[in-house]
């Protein structure tokens, strides 16, 4: 799976998935073939942190 390589549309795009298709962030990156800290340090750099009771970056 290719990811948005702006990180406000990154995080657009998998809070939108983790809200419409995902129960957690573990799931999405098993199921796509990503790796979870690459998409964490990419929104981190933008000041977003996962968040697992809301299963959104915040």
């Amino acid at each position: 799976m290719k990811l948005p390589k702006d990180p406000v549309i990154l995080l657009s795009y998998i809070n939108t998935q983790l809200r419409d298709f995902y129960p957690n962030l573990d799931t999405f990156c098993e199921e796509n073939g990503l790796e979870k800290s690459v998409i964490t340090k990419q929104l981190a750099d933008i000041d977003y942190q996962y968040d697992t009771r809301q299963n959104q970056f915040i």
